[in-house]
């Protein structure tokens, strides 16, 4: 049976904010009982409190709000199971120290939200209690990685994208803390939603929520009402899932092993680039003497994570072949075909002079692992892509796109033609890679940096640089889709034909929108 209640908080303390909510919930179970605090800084607390309030006490959860700071005292704070904080309150005194640090360590719940790690500024050990403090934010559109899926918080919950201040912490404190979720990009997986045990106390934290548009999302609503239950020890099994949708979930991954053994290294000399974060590329620190040695097949296999039902096993490794593999494919029979290179990254050779090979792996017993190896071409030099197409392969051959093809069934190359010429090769980081079969019928690669004028049946085509590009399996046509913002080398097609790129430097992921005049 369900019952209904008003209440009214314009709170017998004297607070300044008056808020109603309408609570249900199961007759049997008394509402969870929250302590709001907030101030009168930017943040607007008041504002947001009554965004939460409504949702919260349709929850069951009772929550009354002030932006006094004296109610930090033990008489006051255990009418409550839990306090959360919303505020940038400079300083708290001794003796409110004192009392929340024991209203936490007595069993009680803290729910800091936000800003509040940048609260109590002259008190370490409420930083110590949160779990580290605010240092600086951007302010973006984003959403978080979830690290712990299988944790109470977690369960049933996929995460949402909202716009936001990007939180950088510091100080952080990772005693008795897990990360439930990180904020990812280009320089760190920052630790943005967590979780802490004090005494026989809990706190959830979480830096989303500066203004209206995070607090009222659906996600952050759940998320905090997870947290808060979580916080004060009441079953998140009232909580219903949230499944984000705009989103998408990502299938839980394997857990990192624990038997993995320690990298070892060798002194080289001081002679390893050590490039150091600075507003002038290329700024360099003092030279780096010590370089890890590679690790064992067996041992490097240990280091894998994969999606949750899935596991690694070993094909082939380094004892079965001479070169480093650069590009690989397989083929209708389940051979694996590698681009092995010796003269990668440093010694690009004239054609036909070149140390590299296409070698064809083939398990031919059945236990899943090759047994054998065949030299299907030799003599090229910095094959970076392989494809197969009308019976034979396309290779890049570091300036060349040539085709290769075995007409008498030895699994050895006897015909070469040359399909495409001319791409520039001034820096062999920045070559032809990845080639991928479209659903156009076209083959779609990915050019790096350099810049090329590739000439395709004896005339020169326009010249481009770091983009996507396409050509006809048989060379008649060639053309250049669109540019990216630096050394371009990932692609990948979706099932529905969208084109997908990838760069060296601060872009991760980028669509094709081909123009058309």
């Amino acid at each position: 049976m369900l019952r209904h209640w008003f209440v009214v908080s314009l709170l017998a303390f004297g607070w300044t904010v008056g808020l109603c909510s309408v609570s249900v919930q199961a007759a049997d179970e008394a509402p969870i009982k929250i302590l709001f605090l907030g101030d009168n800084g930017h943040h607007r607390p008041a504002e947001r409190a009554a965004q939460l309030v409504p949702v919260f006490a349709k929850r069951g959860i009772e929550v009354q709000y002030t932006d006094d700071v004296g109610v930090l005292k033990l008489e006051t704070l255990n009418k409550f199971d839990g306090l959360m904080i919303f505020a940038n309150i400079g300083e708290i005194s001794p003796e409110q120290e004192a009392a929340l640090l024991e209203y936490v360590a007595s069993g009680k719940g803290l729910i800091p939200l936000h800003c509040a790690t940048y609260c109590f500024l002259n008190s370490p050990k409420y930083i110590e209690l949160v779990g580290g403090q605010f240092q600086r934010h951007g302010f973006e559109v984003f959403r978080t990685r979830i690290d712990e899926p299988s944790h109470p918080i977690m369960k049933g919950y996929s995460g949402f994208e909202s716009i936001d201040e990007s939180y950088v912490h510091h100080k952080h404190n990772e005693r008795d803390r897990i990360v439930l979720e990180r904020r990812v990009d280009n320089e760190r997986a920052e630790p943005y939603t967590w979780v802490r045990t004090h005494g026989k106390g809990r706190v959830f934290y979480t830096a989303w929520g500066h203004d209206e548009r995070t607090w009222g999302h659906p996600g952050f609503q759940n998320l905090v009402e997870r947290g808060t239950r979580w916080a004060v020890g009441r079953d998140l099994k009232e909580v219903p899932e949230y499944h984000d949708p705009t989103g998408w979930d990502l299938t839980a991954t394997t857990a990192p092993r624990k038997d993995v053994a320690e990298f070892e290294y060798v002194e080289v000399g001081k002679k390893i680039p050590n490039y150091l974060k600075s507003n002038q590329w290329g700024t360099q620190g003092e030279a780096l003497s010590q370089m890890q040695k590679p690790a064992s097949p067996e041992e490097s296999q240990k280091h894998y994570q994969t999606l949750a039902g899935f596991e690694v096993e070993l094909f082939v490794s380094e004892k079965d072949l001479a070169g480093k593999p650069i590009a690989m494919n397989w083929d209708e029979r389940g051979r694996l075909w590698l681009c092995e290179t010796f003269d990668y990254p440093n010694e690009l050779q004239p054609r036909g002079k070149g140390r590299d090979k296409i070698q064809v792996c083939e398990d031919t017993d059945g236990d899943g692992k090759a047994d054998k190896v065949t030299t299907f071409a030799e003599q090229l030099s910095i094959p970076t892509s392989i494809i197969f197409a009308r019976g034979g392969v396309i290779v890049q051959d570091g300036t060349e796109t040539v085709f290769l093809k075995d007409t008498n069934g030895d699994d050895k190359a006897d015909e070469r033609t040359v399909l495409i010429s001319g791409w520039g090769m001034g820096d062999t980081h920045g070559g032809v890679s990845n080639f991928q079969y479209g659903l156009d019928n076209w083959i779609w690669g990915m050019q790096g940096y350099n810049d090329s004028a590739p000439v395709v049946n004896g005339q020169k085509q326009q010249s481009f640089r770091m983009g996507f590009f396409r050509f006809r399996s048989d060379a008649t046509e060639l053309e250049f889709v669109r540019s990216t913002n630096n050394n371009t080398w990932g692609l990948g097609i979706s099932e529905e034909g969208v084109v997908f790129g990838s760069t060296a430097n601060h872009n991760p992921s980028v669509f094709s929108v081909p123009r058309r005049h």
